[in-house]
């Protein structure tokens, strides 16, 4: 799944959909990887399962892939 992430946000949660990239606005900033592992538990206990960021560790577009 492709992911577009908007880090320092005041909550993690999607807030859309644009040429089937996910929106994600992240509470965790985008220093010390806090967005990477704030997407991780997002995603882990909303869809109840593992989550891994296969490319775009550094980069605001990502693809994750549930395991």
């Amino acid at each position: 799944m492709e992911i577009k992430v908007n880090p320092g946000k005041r909550e993690t949660k999607i807030i859309g959909e644009k040429n089937g990239i996910l929106i994600v606005d992240v509470k965790g900033k985008a220093e010390n990887n806090e967005a990477n592992k704030e997407i991780i538990r997002f995603f882990s206990k909303k869809y109840g399962k593992k989550v891994k960021i296969i490319r775009g560790l550094k980069s605001k577009r990502k693809i994750i892939k549930f395991l």
